[in-house]
């Protein structure tokens, strides 16, 4: 009786471990789960700020309001100097906000969008936390351009990955 218990029971389990393939794996005819599946590279997204003729390259973030900021481009803006730290420019509307932290401590070369007021700010100046203020990306190099006093017009277009 014994044996034949026995001979049951390592007969079903050769009928499972065939079933799930050996060492766990899913049969062929199956998909791996999530977790083991190689992620895809995300791809930076690259943008091009114009000002007085020269080219400016900034990176943006891997968020929702910087994917939304992306979708407006290209956009001609004059960015108007505020509080001797920012160039600020309102949007034709306001981005998403999904996700999005209650806020952020800008530094400088940081581009960002300041939900409460639906503006556009790169800052030349590191500044405090501010409440509502969602990091869109980072200028790569050039920030002096920024710097200039006054009113800049500029041209922000994508510039690919």
């Amino acid at each position: 009786m014994r044996t034949l218990l026995f001979t049951a029971f390592a007969a079903a389990m050769t009928v499972s471990l065939a079933a799930h393939g050996a060492a766990g794996s899913p049969p062929d005819n199956q998909t791996r789960p999530a977790a083991t599946v190689a992620k895809q590279p995300m791809t930076t997204l690259k943008i091009r700020i114009m000002v007085d003729g020269k080219a400016v390259i900034a990176s943006l973030a891997d968020n929702p309001t910087a994917r939304d900021f992306y979708s407006l481009l290209p956009l001609t803006l004059t960015l108007n100097d505020y509080a001797a730290t920012e160039k600020v420019a309102y949007l034709a509307r306001k981005l998403s906000g999904d996700g999005a932290p209650a806020g952020a401590e800008p530094a400088m070369g940081d581009i960002a969008y300041y939900a409460p007021w639906g503006n556009l700010a790169i800052y030349y100046k590191d500044f405090a936390y501010s409440d509502g203020l969602i990091k869109l990306g980072t200028i790569d190099g050039g920030i002096d351009a920024f710097k200039a006093p006054g009113s800049l017009k500029v041209t922000i277009e994508a510039s690919g990955p």
